[in-house]
């Protein structure tokens, strides 16, 4: 295996592993680890700017595209890569995804990506559209089932890899630069691949329901060609690994095909309301395995949890009373993966490391963290909107430890952890500068357009102890081991190596908590100027209590004598009814002197007043005399992106009849 990659996944059984002691929860119950028989009465109070870190994961999957990219692309670091794909098996394989910080097109991986991006515009369309990112989570999807309908190019054909693992790991090279082999490899009859037809039939089901209202043809299309897979899938059972060698060791199926057979088969009951593949779903719950297997991880290569969880929402249905007994079988074991996570278990439980976070797998961990996150929030939902509780956990359980724990798993990646570090890159002010990422380790081709090689890659940048040039918004790395150790280096790709199916979990789950909690953060334009090859992206927002409310966003970057800069464009509305005489701000984390290239002078922000030479408090102009209701005020500040952004917090405001702190 070359180096910069990984075995995927390790074989695990169908239980959970033995939990060892727990230290320390990070936003937890105080009831959750049994420490005390009182009722649960309060939450963290906790909040990140969900809406700013869902726009960065929606920007991910753009970084991650392959083929020709629209003129709609937003990170502006990539360019076309991999246009001739499947030309040597006379086929138009252009587009897609590549799995992580590799150039593969592992097909298997791609679809249980879209399969979770469907799952969460299904369940949280209404927020994803409140946060302005449903045409973003709309657009990914497309950039997915669009590869997949080239790829499926008759019934019981389709087209599962494009390029080898083997020797893409052997080079270190953007996608834009690739000499590697881009053989095209498939699955039919003869070669049969139950599990990946079965995940690719279940992402294009779906996604026809994530268009169902959009576009009824496209979604009318992939519910055909999701039928059609299903069957292929069903008819010639085997595993894809077996069919498609070249896939080992990065994407073998550990876990069999008997759950991607559930899990397509519910998923085209709810997008076509076809009993046929319900009775599908009841008839062979326990031949394959849906009942009769606990489970505590829900991943790429294992649906099991997914399947049961879809199960007990249709019990809570009503609409198939007939199989009650069934679905209960199944509700049982969708909540012994919850009651593990929730340490409540009447088997093991899922360990826990100091800080807090699910610990599933020693290496490139996160991706379990993201899909249990989202299974929490999605179950909180379901039991909550039913009216029920889970009833197969060792002590009673109140609907909202669900989603503390759901949320405490995303605080946890957004920072609240031990080393105050965000795990999504991107976000806040501190996140891994070394992400094991090919495109993003070398400088953009639009700002370094000769040929990086392939042992070129390694020596110039690979094996580089400098931060990547590109940051690649939104991508989750694999995170930290079980003592929450982290190392960012590049060559550790078990702990910064970034995957679409880390992310993809989280755009549900931060799409339910942007608009729970509420945020201002704005879609905002991509800028990129010479020199710099970064896509820039709205950073952070702030929302202060009324009547004074700021929001920010990255406006421009530059590059000046070698050291790069940013603009932001920060703008303070009043949200009242009254008009405002005064308003007074702190604040932090400015970068003090910054000479820009038309002045040899220093200066802070442009647009406020500083109230003393040494202090961090500023206030309008004075020439604002007053500020009214729904009056919109914008300023700007440059400093060095070390710096990350400003934050800015109101300290006071005057009205005409009094002064109010």
């Amino acid at each position: 295996m070359g180096v910069g990659h990984h075995v995927r996944l390790q074989r695990v059984t169908y239980v959970v592993a033995a939990s060892g002691l727990v230290v320390m929860v990070v936003v937890l119950f105080v009831d959750l680890l049994g420490m005390s028989g009182r009722a649960v009465t309060s939450v963290t109070t906790v909040q990140y700017n969900y809406s700013d870190a869902l726009m960065r994961s929606l920007l991910y999957f753009e970084g991650q595209r392959s083929g020709k990219l629209p003129t709609t692309q937003r990170v502006t670091w990539r360019g076309d890569s991999a246009l001739e794909d499947g030309e040597s098996a006379g086929v138009n394989l252009t587009g897609g995804y590549y799995d992580a910080g590799d150039n593969v097109k592992f097909g298997f991986p791609m679809a249980f990506t879209i399969t979770m991006l469907s799952w969460s515009v299904i369940e949280y369309k209404s927020q994803l559209q409140s946060t302005n990112q449903l045409s973003y989570a709309l657009s990914a999807i497309q950039w997915g089932t669009d590869y997949f309908l080239k790829a499926h190019v008759a019934p019981n054909v389709f087209f599962g890899e494009v390029g080898d693992g083997n020797s893409d790991h052997a080079c270190w090279m953007r996608p834009e630069d690739m000499t590697t082999p881009r053989g095209a490899y498939q699955i039919n009859a003869s070669h049969p691949g139950s599990d990946l037809a079965g995940e690719t039939a279940a992402a294009m089901a779906a996604a026809s329901m994530a268009f169902q209202t959009i576009d009824a043809n496209y979604s009318a299309t992939l519910v055909t060609h999701a039928q059609q897979l299903f069957n292929f899938a069903n008819t010639y059972r085997g595993k894809y690994s077996d069919s498609i060698t070249v896939v080992d060791p990065f994407y073998d199926s550990y876990s069999g095909y008997d759950d991607e057979l559930l899990w397509a088969a519910i998923w085209l009951w709810d997008a076509t309301g076809n009993t046929t593949y319900l009775n599908y779903f009841i008839n062979n719950a326990a031949s394959l395995g849906g009942t009769g297997t606990a489970m505590n991880q829900f991943s790429w290569d294992n649906k099991y949890v997914g399947v049961q969880l879809k199960a007990t929402k249709l019990l809570f249905d009503g609409t198939a009373t007939a199989y009650t007994s069934t679905l209960q079988a199944y509700q049982a074991k969708a909540e012994y993966f919850l009651c593990a996570a929730l340490q409540k278990n009447k088997g093991p439980q899922i360990q826990l490391t100091p800080g807090g976070l699910l610990s599933i797998q020693n290496s490139s961990n996160m991706q379990y963290v993201a899909t249990s996150a989202f299974v929490l929030t999605v179950a909180y939902d379901y039991y909550n909107n039913a009216g029920k509780t889970l009833s197969h956990c060792t002590s009673s359980i109140q609907n909202s430890q669900l989603l503390a724990v759901a949320t405490s798993q995303v605080n946890y990646i957004l920072g609240k952890n031990p080393r105050n570090i965000s795990y999504l890159v991107g976000f806040g002010s501190s996140f891994p500068q070394q992400v094991h990422h090919r495109g993003a380790s070398i400088p953009s081709i639009k700002v370094h357009p000769q040929l990086v090689s392939c042992n070129g890659g390694y020596n110039g940048y690979f094996n580089s102890p400098n931060p990547n040039p590109n940051v690649h918004n939104g991508a989750l790395v694999a995170g930290p081991d079980q003592n929450d150790n982290f190392q960012d280096v590049r060559s550790n790709h078990a702990m910064t190596e970034p995957s679409t199916y880390n992310t993809a979990p989280l755009v549900g789950v931060l799409a339910r908590l942007a608009a729970a909690v509420g945020s201002n953060s704005s879609e905002g334009a991509m800028i990129t100027r010479a020199g710099v090859g970064a896509a820039i992206a709205p950073v952070t927002t702030t929302k202060v209590a009324t009547p004074v409310e700021i929001t920010q966003s990255l406006a421009d970057q530059w590059e000046l004598n070698g050291k790069i800069y940013n603009k932001y464009i920060v703008t303070i509305s009043n949200k009242s009814t009254m008009t405002l005489t005064s308003v007074k701000l702190v604040v932090h984390n400015l970068g003090a002197t910054i000479t820009t290239s038309n002045t040899s002078a220093t200066t802070s922000i442009q647009g406020l007043a500083k109230t003393s030479a040494n202090g961090n408090i500023y206030m309008l102009p004075h020439w604002i005399t007053s500020f009214k209701p729904d009056q919109t005020i914008t300023f700007t500040y440059v400093h060095h992106p070390q710096y990350g952004a400003a934050k800015f917090f109101l300290l006071s405001y005057g009205t005409s009849n009094a002064y109010n702190k």
